[in-house]
């Protein structure tokens, strides 16, 4: 199964002779880079689903937090390991 996983954009750059816009955006705190070409409106602290490497479109933080929370679950994060951060706090009993 792919899945499109949230992360939020940390910066924006230029590449292959400034033809491509990529975003390094953070799932969780694991960098990786994704190209923005589909989201030519997406912007530093913009939350975005990446699919292969590609941002395919932008949620707000609420849904990504939802998102990432309900892929931990399932075990479907990979090899996102140090997620607590990103996840919203769980309350003790």
């Amino acid at each position: 199964m792919c899945l499109a996983i949230p992360g939020k954009i940390k910066s924006i750059e230029l590449q292959h002779n400034g033809l491509v816009r990529m975003a390094k955006v953070s799932f969780g705190g694991i960098m990786k880079e994704a190209s923005l070409e589909m989201l030519p409106d997406a912007n530093v602290d913009d939350y975005v689903l990446v699919h292969v490497g590609v941002a395919i479109s932008k949620v707000n933080e609420e849904e990504a937090k939802k998102t990432f929370e309900y892929l931990e679950e399932i075990g479907e994060l990979g090899e996102l390991e140090d997620v607590e951060d990103y996840l919203p706090k769980k309350e003790e009993s």
